[in-house]
């Protein structure tokens, strides 16, 4: 991932918007493909807003503080239709992180491996 100061913003950006440190974002490997997602859909005005670190306050910058929210928990844009980023932004999604879990068909171990107690 190239090093920069928007990657940086970026970074701290959706830390503050996730609860997840720094450290947990860069190692999924996604926070630059994410970053150029959100350039993409949400325009650089309203990406250069939420950079600027302060609260969102009117109705756009909201949204788009949602949307880049919703991108690391499912791994998807929201819709309609939401997008999927990629397959790994499925396997890398937050919302597995949050609850403890492996992305169901995504971790090594095979079938039913989620029902078994032991290495969790």
């Amino acid at each position: 991932m190239p090093h920069t100061d928007e990657t940086e913003q970026f970074t701290a950006l959706s830390a503050r918007l996730t609860g997840f440190d720094d450290v947990d974002l860069i190692a999924t490997g996604l926070v630059e493909v994410y970053r150029a997602v959100a350039v993409e859909q949400l325009g650089t005005e309203l990406y250069g807003r939420l950079l600027e670190g302060t609260e969102p306050v009117d109705d756009a910058s909201q949204a788009a503080a949602r949307a880049v929210t919703y991108l690391w928990y499912t791994g998807s844009w929201p819709g309609p239709p939401p997008r999927l980023v990629s397959s790994r932004a499925y396997a890398e999604a937050l919302v597995w992180k949050a609850a403890g879990l492996s992305a169901p068909a995504a971790a090594p171990g095979g079938y039913g491996s989620w029902a078994e107690v032991g290495g969790r």
